[in-house]
């Protein structure tokens, strides 16, 4: 028997993310937009909250909660603007739950720990600017010399880059199979801002998530010491992949939060507007663009809500994932362009905010694998040319 309901944990999860977000978050999200700057109080209030802290196990100083739980924060902290779900994205997607699962006992203490409880901020740096999908295109190198690795190269599209303390970092270790582009050439490395020759910088004039920090890496002869090297050399395109996986979930449960923001506005906005004597809410295209919404948002929360449970199982969940982030951020796209439509003029204008969900909708279908890329996989799994094996190692399961 399929069970929908949510569990009290899950429930209190998901008000203390909408406290947040509507406290913090919603008041001044457009003042933070327009001028292109990340609200400072954003961090300390989630990391007060411990939001940083999802489904990392109590003794490393998390929550100890379930995936779905990250789920439904991601949908609501995305509510609020797509930049706050970004934040869980990265410092818990792409950083602590990798670490968790890929790093040594030594290195969680060092950099799990006080990532879950909002000490320091984390995120992850694999994209360069001629290497997106094409993983493998990357160029940052580390040349083992002695008891450090010097990383030399640059990371570019990293969010929160500006803010992280710390990076985990994809490199060549074996320049070989770099010429022959040969993945298993790849490592992962955990980076420290404070090591000399690291520097990062901010990307202005992006189209949307313009309350995020969104910037680059550069590493020049950076000296990283041979315990920051994760699971071993050569194993950095596994997890880099696993790291992708979680980034993906998050963004697909984000995604439904922007859909029924779009809804929401257009529910409120369409019962005030009137056109020819009577609510725009009683046109039956108005009244189809709206229910589009809610069908997206349905089927769009099944979807992740399946990965989420496959999480929680210790199941790995690499298809499930693809396609919920594949149809959650198309069916966010659209809804943020009919949300549009229904406003009219106004929906031109950054005097509501449905402009903005319809610029912040775009991103999500590029980044974390582009929609092309989702579609061709999911192809491959019903053609039988592509199939998921169980990890080495995985996310631990969640007892219930």
């Amino acid at each position: 028997m399929i069970d929908f309901s949510l569990s009290d944990n899950q429930l209190m999860v998901r008000d203390m993310a909408r406290e947040v977000a509507s406290r913090v978050i919603t008041p001044n999200i457009a003042e933070f937009d327009r001028t292109q700057k990340m609200n400072p109080e954003v961090l300390p209030a989630m990391a007060k909250a411990n939001l940083l802290g999802f489904c990392i196990p109590e003794e490393y100083g998390g929550m100890g909660t379930d995936y779905i739980s990250l789920g439904l924060a991601s949908e609501e902290m995305e509510y609020a603007d797509t930049s706050a779900r970004v934040i869980l994205s990265v410092h818990i997607g792409l950083y602590s739950l990798p670490i968790l699962t890929w790093a040594n006992e030594e290195q969680k203490q060092k950099y799990l720990t006080p990532a879950a409880k909002g000490e320091i901020i984390g995120t992850f740096g694999l994209t360069e600017p001629a290497a997106g999908s094409d993983v493998v295109g990357i160029q940052t190198t580390a040349v083992k010399k002695g008891n450090s690795y010097i990383l030399n190269g640059e990371k570019m599209w990293i969010s929160l880059a500006d803010v992280a303390d710390c990076f985990l970092i994809f490199a060549w270790t074996d320049l070989e199979k770099k010429k022959n582009r040969d993945h298993s050439g790849i490592s992962a490395f955990i980076v420290e801002r404070k090591f000399a020759g690291l520097t990062t910088g901010s990307i202005h004039g992006k189209l949307g998530v313009r309350a995020g920090n969104t910037g680059f890496i550069s590493m020049q002869d950076v000296e990283v010491p041979a315990e920051n090297l994760v699971y071993g050399e050569g194993q950095g395109f596994k997890i880099a992949m696993f790291c992708l996986d979680q980034g993906r979930y998050t963004v697909a449960a984000g995604s439904c939060g922007l859909i029924k923001a779009c809804r929401d506005a257009c529910i409120k906005y369409s019962k005030e507007r009137h056109t020819f004597q009577q609510p725009i809410a009683e046109h039956q295209l108005v009244k189809q663009m709206i229910a589009n919404m809610e069908a997206g948002y349905e089927y769009s929360t099944y979807l992740w809500m399946k990965a989420g449970w496959l999480k929680n199982q210790g199941i790995r969940s690499t298809k499930a994932t693809s396609l919920a982030k594949w149809i959650a951020c198309r069916e966010a796209e659209a809804s943020a362009a009919n949300a549009v439509q229904v406003f009219g003029a106004y929906g031109f204008s950054d005097e509501y905010p449905v402009e903005r969900f319809y610029r912040n909708a775009k991103g999500a279908s590029i980044y974390e694998g582009t929609r092309e890329v989702h579609t061709l996989m999911q192809a491959d799994y019903v053609l039988g040319n592509r199939v998921d094996k169980q990890l080495e190692r995985d996310l631990p399961v969640v007892e219930q």
